[in-house]
């Protein structure tokens, strides 16, 4: 039977998309904004007006509430998954080579969750790094939720002082029986989270906390449930400026200077 796969393209932005049927461009933030001509995050059950704060999820709870298809992923709109072992330089060639629905089809003979390769943080672990280049009260007040509504996640959420690498990004294709147990959970901490502080109290790039927790959250969960999984390399549609990002994360590490945006 053939099976029937959708891979969100989280955007807020007109962009080129892949042309493969494979995936649904989706424009995150739809509420009050006008319309891009891609399919909407505001309509059926959604919280698209808490797109401010929650980033790209979104577009995930549309998908897990409105999408019926046998597996379910999400990607952004300048950030793929791609089997290329070296990632062509041009953009309209970068998206000839972004993952396949046959590739899929492939690596779902073998797993239940496909995830990015682990980003690497070397020279600290992953609370420390979340704690120099943000504003570290809402991943505490997490811990907090953890402990009192999903105590058996205690353990490996606090390997977050320990480890040094992650699956980054908000960016994963699952079986939706798995995609489900995975939403209730995360949904219900952040909603929960979203109780308990209040996000006016920080500028518009440090409000977007619930997306960047949640990043943290995803091996937390894979890991207490044993979820088997592939890891696959990601690829950037757009030129990263790896030494304006270094220099960043340096100021934050050594002299207290939070991140003022997205790199």
């Amino acid at each position: 039977m053939e099976q029937d796969i959708k891979i969100i393209v989280a955007t807020h932005k007109k962009y080129q998309m892949p042309d493969d049927d494979l995936y649904v461009p989706l424009q995150v933030g739809a509420e009050g904004k006008e319309n891009l001509g891609y399919e909407v995050d505001n309509k059926g059950d959604n919280i698209s007006s808490k797109n401010p704060y929650f980033c790209e999820l979104t577009g995930l709870y549309w998908a897990w509430k409105n999408l019926n298809a046998e597996y379910i992923g999400l990607v952004h709109y300048r950030r793929y998954f791609t089997l290329a072992k070296k990632v062509p330089k041009e953009k309209n060639e970068k998206f000839r080579k972004v993952l396949n629905k046959n590739e899929v089809k492939k690596y779902f003979k073998e797993t239940d969750v496909i995830l990015p390769k682990k980003r690497k943080y070397f020279i600290e672990n992953l609370y420390d790094h979340y704690k120099h280049t943000m504003y570290v009260e809402p991943l505490d007040e997490t811990r907090r939720v953890i402990e009192e509504k999903y105590p058996e996640y205690l353990e490996e959420f606090d390997k977050l002082h320990k480890r040094t690498s992650a699956h980054m990004f908000n960016m994963f294709i699952m079986k939706k029986n798995i995609l489900d147990e995975y939403c209730k959970w995360l949904f219900d901490i952040l909603f929960e989270l979203e109780k308990r502080i209040d996000s006016n109290k920080y500028d518009a790039f440090h409000a977007r906390f619930y997306g960047r927790v949640s990043e943290l959250l995803l091996d937390v969960w894979i890991e207490t449930n044993k979820i088997n999984y592939k890891e696959i390399k990601v690829m950037d549609m757009e030129k990263i400026n790896w030494w304006k990002k270094g220099k960043s994360f340096l100021n934050a590490k050594f002299f207290g200077k939070k991140y003022e945006k997205s790199f």
